[in-house]
């Protein structure tokens, strides 16, 4: 029975996407596949149980788990105002970034004077 598989693989390069292509290409049961890794998405279609896919594509090291179902059910109207609340999320937590990093350099500012005074207690008095 031909089954459709479809997998979320933590691939950042080429080479990541060679190495799951070399496995799922020798998988008995495998008739096509594809790869995309700026989704980091794998469909497989195939002869094959979804246990297996698994356990073949974790083979190559790469962070493997099954795509999320509600992501596949959901209509793409509903999708698009997700994905730009998501966007919005993103850029508050990176100004949130910029306005901590501004803070630790202010605290980092105090340490310096400090260890000065540390060391000043930490020398034997000599007499």
């Amino acid at each position: 029975m031909s089954q459709t598989v479809v997998l979320k693989v933590g691939m950042s390069c080429q080479g990541c996407v060679g190495a799951v292509n070399r496995v799922l290409g020798k998988m008995e049961g495998v008739e096509s596949f594809d790869i995309d890794i700026k989704e980091q998405k794998v469909t497989v279609k195939g002869n094959v149980e979804p246990e297996a896919v698994f356990q073949t594509v974790s083979k190559t090291g790469k962070k493997t788990s099954y795509w999320p179902v509600e992501a596949e059910a959901e209509p793409k109207s509903e999708a698009e105002p997700k994905a730009e609340a998501e966007s919005k999320a993103e850029a508050v937590t990176e100004t949130k970034t910029e306005a901590e990093t501004k803070n630790e350099a202010k605290v980092d500012a105090k340490p310096d004077d400090e260890p000065k005074l540390a060391e000043a207690e930490t020398k034997p008095s000599q007499v």
